[in-house]
């Protein structure tokens, strides 16, 4: 038996597959453009499963055209956290249009958790429109933050207010490097209020999850402001389909 799990974010989708052992043997990624339930079929037809169960914003649409089961995409990103880092207690997850911090319980289930998806700030998409704004790649915005020598405070989080005030500093001359290191400081500072406000101990690894982990300057960020070991799954984008694969594996059998 194959189990699959796909996610289908405002930005991406991923399929992953697993055996009956839970290991990954396919692992897919498309643009979830204007017809997700489109992309979703083409992905399908690339890789063979039995049982498949699906998770992100677009979860339900999926359920309705596949009359698939669905899981939430905290349980999901719990869940595949918990298998590839067993001792991890926290978990990061931010997406294209939302941020999520979770604290699981020794057993890996959810014990707490808080989520942002009512603004953009604080997510890829704020980050992906700064950078255009800078005039930066979205794959190398992070790298050269960190070139930085300089901190520049950016005191708007709102994208709109944000962009404007970046116009601003290009304006008065600062450097492109030193405005990028205080947008991305400025996420950062949301992101560790998040962890803080559901994880006051602050014991354990953090495991960050979704697109934004591929940005070296986030992760190092993160682990200086929280004083915490951040750790980066290989394929950070595909955690929660890898953990509804799982699901699918434990409740479909």
């Amino acid at each position: 038996m194959r189990y699959a799990g796909i996610d289908i974010g405002s930005r991406t989708i991923e399929l992953v597959v697993v055996d009956e052992a839970g290991d990954m043997v396919a692992s897919l990624q498309a643009d979830t453009g204007f017809d997700p339930i489109s992309e979703a079929k083409k992905m399908l037809e690339q890789v063979e499963y039995d049982q498949i169960l699906a998770t992100g914003y677009g979860r339900n649409l999926f359920e309705l055209s596949f009359d698939a089961p669905t899981v939430t995409e905290i349980k999901a990103h719990a869940t595949g956290v918990a298998r590839l880092f067993p001792d991890a207690r926290a978990i990061l997850d931010i997406g294209g249009q939302d941020s999520k911090a979770i604290v699981l319980f020794d057993t890996g289930k959810v014990k707490k958790f808080e989520m942002n998806d009512r603004c953009a700030a604080g997510t890829g998409k704020f980050l992906e429109i700064m950078a255009r704004s800078l005039g930066f790649d979205i794959d190398n915005f992070g790298a050269e933050a960190l070139l930085a020598e300089k901190e520049i405070n950016i005191s708007s989080m709102c994208t709109v207010f944000a962009e404007s005030e970046v116009t601003s500093l290009i304006a008065k001359g600062e450097s492109r490097r030193e405005i990028a290191r205080g947008l991305h400081d400025s996420v950062v500072r949301r992101a560790v209020g998040m962890i803080r406000r559901v994880s006051a101990d602050g014991d354990g690894d953090i495991v960050f999850t979704g697109g934004v982990a591929r940005n070296s300057c986030m992760v190092a960020l993160l682990s200086e402001k929280l004083g915490r070991t951040v750790l980066v799954p290989d394929d950070p984008q595909s955690i929660g389909a890898y953990g509804a694969a799982l699901i699918a594996r434990q409740t479909l059998q």
